[in-house]
């Protein structure tokens, strides 16, 4: 039986898009330099999450920081 080839994929770094390596130090990124690249990009708001949060328990746990207010008490 011939040997199974594995598929290696070409994957490259979000920030640059340099070729990387998953064996990398730095991995999925090139370098140090671009992880902080995108982490500036979340803690300043250029990167967002779209998707609504669905899950009951973190609905709930968000109400319970805006003060308690749910969708009843403004349906009064």
């Amino acid at each position: 039986m011939p040997a199974k080839k594995r598929a290696v994929k070409i994957l490259r770094c979000p920030t640059c898009g340099m070729l990387v390596q998953p064996k990398d130090g730095d991995f999925p990124f090139c370098s140090d330099r671009c992880r902080k690249i995108d982490l500036g990009k979340w803690a300043s708001g250029t990167y967002k999450i779209s998707s609504p949060v669905l899950d009951p328990e973190v609905l709930e746990d968000l109400g319970n920081l805006s003060g308690g207010h749910d969708k009843k008490s403004y349906e009064n």
